[in-house]
């Protein structure tokens, strides 16, 4: 595959064969981010479990110290009380079986978050086939089912990101720009890798952390020592 100069010139930073501490890795995230646009930064870690075992599943949700740098829109689904409380958490779609009307008549998708409150799931449930595939089904394993709807869309808004394994045994997740700088990359690196190892199944044998890869939108993928996280 051939890349272009600015990929090129971001991988002659890098040693191929190197692991990366976490530092040295958000410097150099910092400097391979070579695009016009603000580059996301995402980190993909594969975890030694199985995922297609119940008891293997690693999934959960954590809030980033310093957001994500994206502005996220939230869809609540509510009714009574609640639809006050969504609205003045800042909200930008609450509703119920209208809100529903409108994604399945009119193909709207202009969310980023779906958060729902347990006595909406039966409505909710109805969109399984629209929400499901694009990772916007509300679960509460990942926070996004609550009664307490105006904390849920308060931290979607601050950059909670949930985390959860493909079909491959790896998790991938963004965790800010490239104009974060090191520091803060960091922080919020730190937080997510706490949060995947404290979720670390009681059925997972052997080494739990395989590998973890950081890289920007358009840059190399630098490799992180995953001895840290043992």
């Amino acid at each position: 595959m051939k890349h272009g100069k600015k990929y090129s010139d971001s991988a002659k930073l890098l040693e191929a064969l190197k692991l990366y501490d976490t530092t040295e890795a958000m410097e150099l995230c910092t400097k391979t981010g070579k695009a016009k646009f603000d580059e996301t930064v995402e980190v993909h870690v594969r975890l030694g479990v199985d995922s297609r075992h119940a008891d293997q599943q690693v999934r959960g949700a954590v809030v980033l110290p310093n957001g994500t740098g994206k502005k996220v829109r939230v869809a609540v689904f509510a009714k009574g009380d609640n639809v006050q409380a969504a609205q003045d958490a800042g909200a930008d779609y609450v509703g119920a079986e209208d809100l529903m009307e409108k994604i399945q008549k009119e193909n709207f998708m202009d969310f980023d978050v779906v958060i729902a409150s347990p006595d909406m799931m039966g409505v909710v449930g109805r969109l399984g086939k629209i929400l499901g595939p694009r990772g916007l089904m509300p679960n509460p394993k990942a926070g996004t089912v609550t009664p307490d709807v105006a904390k849920a869309v308060t931290e979607a808004k601050a950059g909670k990101i949930e985390y959860r394994l493909d079909k491959t045994n790896i998790i991938h997740c963004p965790i800010g720009k490239v104009s974060f700088g090191a520091e803060k990359l960091q922080q919020n690196f730190e937080t997510l890798m706490s949060a995947i190892v404290k979720a670390k199944p009681a059925a997972a044998k052997g080494q739990y952390v395989k590998s973890c890869v950081v890289a920007t939108t358009m840059g190399p993928g630098i490799k992180i020592n995953p001895s840290k996280f043992m």
